[in-house]
């Protein structure tokens, strides 16, 4: 490819060199005297033509054959000495001005070829120089027109000398011009190599900077932003287009505390479109120059929600399992005298000797002994789930049973649940713990709506990566009211035993939610928010 653009670049010179020979022939022939000019003219004419066509002929082989470009590379040397030789003819050989094109032949001989190559046009050059001038002082060249007269006012020492001069001009210019050729032709060599490995490197860093999944964003001293991947584009809903040439204050002014804690680890909250938000862990370092300095930050950052709800999880089941431990035993050990004390209680006040307000502290004392043994069957019920016995269970089924056990309650009177799924909807349970699941959120829901509203529920299987990404199959559970939904401090500790928002309230629903929905395989996730009802999401494996 070198080789022909080199070629290209000296036969489009030539015609260059020929346009400018012919602009002096037509100024001479004006100059000239009239007998002058009729003989000049015509001959040079035919030499600048046949010149004109060799290289136009040149010029479209070159471009058609890539294989020719050395023999025809060979040839235009050649053909340039020839030229030369004829043109110094024509306009009067040792008095010719053209004697320095030899000099652009050997030039081009050491671009277009090797330093040998011109070595041996060097050597032409001489021989037919020298040809020239001794032919024409001994008379051998009259017919062409060229005198003897002519080079013989200059003496046969004058013709020596300027054979030499010209000689050692010749091979001077080869050895010079095919030194710094060759120096050309590696330094080219060498910028092509480093220009294809930089090109590949950048094609490296381009694929691995657009493939990484975490995001990456890069700024100059100013905090404005250059690279911003897909990842980058993803996890922050904006576009690069969007965020080039940004400052990061006014585009992403949740980072800015990383870049005062450089390399150290951190966590920010990031709010998307939809608004809900997303825990992004980050860090920063500094982007080094050639010469060491900093030339901008490097931030790196991933979505860390989902791990952060793992580790949340694994936490509240570590602590869940052994509270649960420790307190089932607890249970047990206050159950036996709690069984006791209701039953003599129940005993003495059956003796009609007890009267007005001893028999109403005693039903009192009656009344909260079942109260406490009613907290205590549920928190047994949380703490010690029974393993689930699976079974296919159509969910409408389920939810019609239900809503006839709740027709009673008062808190459903203005409660409207609606079923999202088809008849034919099922779920693999244990009839009796998710009887307790949907009733312990039915409650919650109808608890949050005093002034009535909806709940509704909704079914559909998941496979591959809409589940959990493990390529298994599952069933998604929604169980949506329209309440006065809860805030985040709530939404954190919703799955906390004994913790409850409500007045009277156990704490132990949700929990035991929790509870029989991990027995299941399973896992729950809710979202609400104030005024904007609460979506209980279940996850059961098929």
């Amino acid at each position: 490819m070198r080789e022909r653009r080199r070629l290209l670049g000296f036969i489009l010179t030539r015609i260059l060199l020929l346009t400018l020979l012919l602009t002096a022939t037509l100024i001479l022939k004006a100059k000239s005297p009239a007998s002058i000019a009729e003989w000049l003219f015509p001959r040079f004419l035919l030499l600048l033509a046949s010149a004109y066509l060799f290289s136009g002929a040149s010029l479209v082989v070159a471009w058609l054959n890539r294989r020719l470009i050395r023999p025809l590379a060979c040839l235009q040397v050649i053909w340039d000495l020839l030229f030369v030789t004829a043109l110094l003819i024509i306009t009067g050989g040792i008095g010719s001005p053209f004697s320095f094109l030899y000099l652009l032949a050997v030039v081009n001989a050491s671009v277009l070829l090797t330093r040998r190559e011109a070595l041996y046009a060097a050597s032409l050059c001489g021989i037919l120089y020298g040809a020239l001038l001794d032919l024409q002082f001994y008379a051998l060249l009259e017919p062409l027109g060229l005198s003897q007269a002519q080079a013989g006012q200059y003496g046969a020492g004058y013709i020596f000398y300027t054979i030499f001069v010209n000689i050692a001009a010749f091979y001077l210019a080869a050895l010079l011009t095919g030194y710094l050729t060759e120096r050309a032709m590696i330094s080219e060599r060498a910028l092509e190599e480093k220009a294809v490995d930089y090109d590949e490197l950048a094609r490296l860093y381009s694929a691995i900077v657009s493939s990484i999944s975490s995001g990456l964003l890069t700024l100059d001293p100013q905090r404005r932003i250059r690279v911003f991947n897909a990842s980058a584009e993803q996890l922050t809903g904006i576009t690069q287009e969007v965020a080039y040439g940004r400052r990061l204050e006014e585009l992403l002014p949740e980072f800015l505390p990383v870049l005062h804690r450089l390399r150290v680890r951190a966590e920010v909250t990031l709010f998307r479109e939809s608004g809900q938000p997303r825990i992004i862990g980050c860090s920063a370092t500094t982007l080094s120059d050639r010469e060491g300095e900093e030339a901008g930050l490097i931030i790196n950052f991933q979505d860390v929600t989902e791990l952060k709800q793992m580790e949340d999880e694994l936490k509240r089941a570590d602590r869940l399992a052994a509270v649960g431990e420790l307190s089932a035993r607890i249970a047990h050990e206050i159950r036996n005298p709690l069984a006791s004390i209701s039953g003599s209680v129940q005993l003495i006040a059956q003796d009609r000797a007890i009267q007005g307000e001893e028999r109403q502290l005693l039903d009192i004392v009656v009344k909260e002994t079942e109260r406490l043994n009613h907290l205590i069957t549920d928190f047994l019920a949380y703490a010690r789930p029974r393993p689930p016995r699976r079974t296919a269970v159509p969910l409408g089924l389920m939810i019609d049973d239900l809503k006839s056990l709740l027709r009673t309650d008062p808190r459903f009177r203005r409660i409207v649940i609606n079923r999202g799924f088809s008849d034919d909807a099922t779920v693999l349970v244990d009839v009796d713990q998710w009887t307790q699941v949907l009733w312990n959120i039915f409650v919650n829901g109808a608890e949050a709506m005093p002034d009535g509203g909806e709940i509704t529920v909704t079914c559909q299987r998941l496979t591959g990566e809409e589940g959990k990404g493990d390529g298994a199959s599952w069933v998604e559970v929604t169980i949506a009211d329209s309440g006065t939904g809860m805030s985040a401090e709530e939404l954190a500790g919703i799955f906390e035993p004994f913790f409850s928002t409500k007045r009277g309230g156990s704490g132990l629903g949700l929990a035991t939610v929790y509870r029989i929905v991990e027995g299941h395989g399973g896992h729950v996730r809710v979202e609400s928010a104030p005024g904007g009802g609460t979506r209980f999401l279940i996850y059961l494996p098929e």
